[in-house]
């Protein structure tokens, strides 16, 4: 029985204080992720316009890249300046010019937690995050005796969150 209570008790600790530590943390991941959800729209974009001098006689998936542009569509070419819905690029000079809708610094930093991979510097926080949130799951589970009605309840909430996700992750 000391056993149960020993572990109880760490969890217990260990959830609060972990909570504590993450508390900024997740405020930032919660806001960021509210942000991609509307990434497809211009919510909060400022609109910047773009002069640069790249390669010369690049093909239209090759300018996509260049530009790191994925809705870029070439709507007509006059001579060697190709014209899309952003701008226009001189295939025989290699100029470009064109806008681009962005988040500010601040809100684009803050987005970029969710997208981080693991050559970025910023990936340790995000592994970290992420396993922090998994020991909150089961962490969770020791913050009430189970024999209690608030117990028995969360467990149902549980599996109802759980059968929710993923029907909404088929649909």
């Amino acid at each position: 029985m000391d056993k149960i209570k020993d572990t109880r008790s760490f969890m217990r600790i260990t959830h609060r204080y972990l909570g504590y530590f993450l508390a900024g943390i997740m405020a930032v991941y919660s806001l960021s992720g509210i942000l991609l959800v509307y990434r497809d729209t211009d919510f909060l974009k400022n609109e910047k316009k773009y002069e640069k001098n790249i390669a010369a006689n690049l093909t239209e998936k090759e300018l996509k890249k260049e530009l790191k542009m994925k809705g870029l569509e070439v709507e007509k070419t006059e001579g060697s300046v190709l014209y899309f819905k952003q701008g226009t690029y001189d295939s025989a000079t290699g100029k470009a010019k064109y806008t681009k809708k962005e988040l500010p610094f601040v809100l684009d930093k803050m987005v970029s937690l969710h997208k981080s991979q693991s050559k970025d510097a910023i990936s340790p926080l995000s592994v970290f995050f992420g396993i922090s949130l998994f020991f909150f799951v089961i962490s969770s589970f020791w913050m009430f005796n189970p024999k209690t009605k608030a117990f028995k309840r969360g467990i149902k909430f549980t599996i109802a969150g759980l059968i929710i996700s993923l029907i909404l992750l088929f649909i």
